[in-house]
């Protein structure tokens, strides 16, 4: 059995999970990580997407978040979302209103590198879109 560490997701409304863990999954800005005991200490942007978590009892539970950070540490994993909700609380209205006020953003954005950093999420919300609300 894989040894257990504490993990936490916390977004600014609420504390939406805070138990033993044994594997977590994290949509990094680089790319998908996955956390388990003992990590090495590290600290990451998250992109939209999926975060996994397989419990010390073996259920796995899934939330999506839209953005933030993770702080990993040997003795357990805190992820810091933009905001987050539970896989099953997304619908395609809800992440529609979201690329929606992105694209929105987008457009009116003068400044170049903020534009440039708004049309990056604007494309990471879409293709989380097509992800887990498949067409």
């Amino acid at each position: 059995m894989a040894d257990a560490f504490n993990f936490e997701l916390v977004s600014p409304e609420r504390l939406l999970l805070s138990e033993k863990v044994t594997e977590v999954v994290i949509p990094a800005t680089l790319g998908e990580m996955t956390v388990l005991a003992n990590h090495a200490p590290t600290m990451t942007t998250i992109k939209p997407g999926v975060v996994t978590v397989k419990s010390a009892a073996g259920q796995e539970a899934k939330y999506v978040v839209f953005g933030g950070f993770a702080d990993i540490l040997p003795t357990g994993c805190t992820v810091l979302a933009e905001s987050a909700l539970p896989l099953s609380d997304v619908t395609r209205e809800t992440l529609q209103a979201r690329i929606e006020a992105a694209r929105s953003d987008a457009g009116a954005a003068t400044d170049h590198e903020h534009k440039t950093k708004l049309e990056e999420y604007l494309s990471q919300l879409t293709e989380l879109n097509g992800a887990i609300l498949p067409a």
